[in-house]
């Protein structure tokens, strides 16, 4: 009785894989996965090519993230890029806010015919003068070319 209980335990693994052996064999014998098999073994080429160049890709990746150096690198680079950005942001947002304070305190001033032929004179008009026009220009052909 002890031998027939070591066989059926030595059996009873053995049977899902032979099952699955009968599962695989009459898949195989379907004609729509004969099909799908040989186009399989016609693009094999191709496929190992791109598992040659997804491995490659994956390396590489895998490398550059687990640099630190280069991570830091790359940090201090983006940080070098993004704070004279941020500074001239804060520049310009700080000039607005200021100036939005001194248009508030001089409202009772009213800027006549000659208060604006001053402020012709100043290089800062000037130059926003010429920027405007520049912009505007390039509206009119961008819309003329459409």
């Amino acid at each position: 009785m002890s031998d027939t209980s070591t066989q059926q335990a030595v059996l009873a693994p053995a049977e899902p894989a032979a099952r699955q052996q009968t599962d695989v064999l009459d898949q195989l014998m379907k004609p729509e996965v004969q099909q799908s098999l040989s186009v399989l073994v016609e693009q094999l080429p191709k496929l190992a090519e791109l598992t040659t160049v997804l491995t490659k890709a994956y390396d590489l990746a895998q490398s550059v993230v687990t640099d630190r150096v280069l991570i830091e690198d790359l940090k201090g680079g983006m940080e070098e890029i993004v704070k004279p950005i941020t500074e001239k942001a804060k520049s310009i947002a700080s000039a607005a806010i200021e100036a939005g304070d001194r248009a508030q305190a001089d409202s009772s001033a009213t800027i006549g015919l000659f208060g604006l032929l001053k402020m012709l004179k100043d290089p800062q008009v000037q130059q926003a003068l010429r920027f405007a026009q520049a912009f505007l220009d390039v509206l009119g052909e961008r819309r003329q070319s459409r």
